[in-house]
C-alpha cells in the first residue's frame, strides 16, 4: 500500500464521499485515498424517523465498502495525529500517510458522558435517544406505550448535527399522543440549551404555534447535566435573574435526550484548531472552506468551524466549493469558489405534515420550492421520508446531486 497520495480524506461519511466522487467525476486520475476505520455506513437523517415509528431502522445501514468510490483507497484505519507541517497524518496502526493536500471530515463526536448518567440508562426507564443506531428504535418503543405523565426532551448548549432533531421528534410524540387521545394525560417540557425555538424568524413562527398546539413548555438557556434513570429525574442547570447558575430538577416518566457534541478528540488536540475555535473544530475560512494556517488542508461537513447548521444539506453545498478550490490551488491558481453558509432543517410539525426551513449565514430564508415553505406541507412530508433518503444513496454519495 502507498503511504503518500494526491489527496487524503479523513472520513468516509456523507461529506467524504461526496467530495471524492465528485473529485473523481472531475478528474479520474487523481490519487485519492479515504482513511475511514467504519464497515457500516449511517443514513442518520431517517432516525428521527425511526424514533416516531414511521422507518425501518435497517434501512439506514449499508456495508461502507459498496459507495467507496471506485478508483481510491480505502484505508481502513482511524486518525490518531496530524502532522500538518510535515504534511502528513498518523494511523492508529503507527503507519504514516503523506498528502499533497488533506481534506479533513470525520462527523461529530457525541460526548454522552458529559450528562451524568445518560449513557448508563439509555434504552432503559423511558429514556432514548435518536442520535443512536441502537436506540432509536427504543424511542418509538416508548412514544408508542406511552400513557401519559410527564415527557421531556432535551438539546444542549453548543453545536449539534442536525439541529432540529431535539424537538423533531417531540412534535412527532405529541402528535401521536393528540391522536391517541391521551394528550391531555401528557405534561411535556422542552428543555434547550438555546434561547429561542428556531434561530429564523420565519420559520420559529410556524413552530412556536406547534409548541402552543401542544401545550408544550419550554424551557430556554438551560444546561441539562445528569439524568438519574432508576429515579427518573433529569437535573439541569440555569441562571437566575441576578445571573447565578442554580441547579434544578425536573422528574419525568419519558425523557428523549441529546447529547452534547464536539469535534472529535484527535481533532481537538491537533494543530488543525486553536484556543479560538469552540469544541475544537477545525479551523477554516468558513466561506473557502480553506484551512486559515495550512492552505493544503480543507475541512467541510460537521467538523469544521463553519458556523452553519451542521447538516447534510449543508454538506450538500459545501462539497463542490472544496472540490473547485482543491482542483484550482492544484492548478496554481486561487480558491475563488464560496459557500453561502446554506443549510437545511426538515422539520415535522405533526405525521404526514413537515417544514423545510433552509436558510444561510445571514439567517435569511432560501427557500428552493416555489411555495411558503414556513407552512408544514405533505409534499414536503414526502421529500424527507420517501425523496431524500432515496437520492442520499444514489446520487449524493456518487458525486450526482
Amino acid at each position: 500500500m502507498s503511504s503518500h497520495y494526491q489527496i487524503v480524506i479523513i472520513g468516509g461519511g456523507n461529506a467524504g464521499l461526496s467530495v471524492a466522487s465528485q473529485l473523481l467525476l472531475k478528474r479520474s486520475n487523481l490519487e485519492i485515498a479515504i482513511i475511514e476505520p467504519s464497515e457500516k455506513h449511517y443514513y442518520q437523517p431517517a432516525w428521527t424517523l425511526v424514533g416516531a415509528g414511521v422507518y425501518d431502522i435497517n434501512k439506514t445501514v449499508k456495508k461502507e465498502k459498496d459507495f467507496i468510490p471506485k478508483g481510491t483507497t480505502w484505508i481502513k484505519e482511524a486518525v490518531t495525529k496530524f502532522e500538518p507541517q510535515l504534511n502528513t497524518v498518523v494511523c492508529t496502526n503507527g503507519k504514516k500517510i503523506s498528502y499533497d493536500f488533506l481534506i479533513v471530515c470525520p462527523g461529530i463526536q457525541l460526548d454522552w458522558e458529559k450528562i451524568k448518567g445518560l449513557k448508563e440508562t439509555l434504552g432503559k426507564n423511558n429514556v432514548s435517544s435518536n442520535y443512536s443506531f441502537e436506540f432509536a428504535p427504543k424511542t418509538w418503543e416508548f412514544i408508542k406505550n406511552f400513557e401519559g405523565g410527564t415527557a421531556i426532551f432535551t438539546n444542549p448548549k453548543g453545536a449539534i448535527k442536525c439541529g432540529g432533531a431535539p424537538h423533531k421528534v417531540m412534535y412527532l410524540a405529541v402528535d401521536y399522543w393528540r391522536k391517541k387521545g391521551i394528550l391531555d394525560k401528557c405534561d411535556v417540557h422542552y428543555l434547550s440549551g438555546g434561547s429561542i425555538i428556531f434561530g429564523i424568524k420565519e420559520y420559529a413562527k410556524t413552530l412556536d404555534e406547534v409548541v402552543k398546539r401542544g401545550n408544550i413548555k419550554t424551557h430556554f438557556k438551560v444546561d441539562v447535566t445528569e439524568i438519574d434513570g432508576d429515579k427518573k429525574i433529569a437535573y439541569y442547570e440555569q441562571e437566575n435573574s441576578s445571573g447565578q447558575v442554580e441547579r434544578k430538577s425536573i422528574p419525568f416518566d419519558l425523557c428523549h435526550a441529546v447529547p452534547p457534541q464536539s469535534a472529535p478528540d484527535f481533532i481537538k488536540k491537533s494543530p488543525l484548531t486553536n484556543l479560538t475555535i469552540p469544541l475544537g473544530y477545525v479551523d477554516v475560512d468558513k466561506y473557502t472552506m480553506q484551512h486559515n494556517v495550512f492552505s493544503n488542508v480543507f475541512s467541510l461537513g460537521d467538523s469544521s468551524s463553519a458556523p452553519c447548521g451542521k447538516s447534510g444539506a449543508a454538506i450538500r453545498k459545501q462539497a463542490p466549493v472544496v472540490v473547485a478550490n482543491v482542483l484550482s490551488i492544484l492548478d496554481n491558481k486561487q480558491p475563488t469558489a464560496k459557500y453561502d453558509g446554506y443549510a437545511a432543517c426538515p422539520i415535522p410539525t405533526q405525521y404526514g405534515k413537515l417544514m423545510l426551513a433552509e436558510f444561510d449565514y445571514s439567517n435569511t430564508p432560501k427557500m428552493s420550492f416555489p411555495i411558503d415553505q414556513a407552512k408544514p406541507r405533505w409534499s414536503m412530508w414526502i421529500l424527507k421520508t420517501k425523496v431524500l433518503p432515496w437520492l442520499y444513496w444514489n446520487k449524493i454519495l456518487k458525486g450526482t446531486a
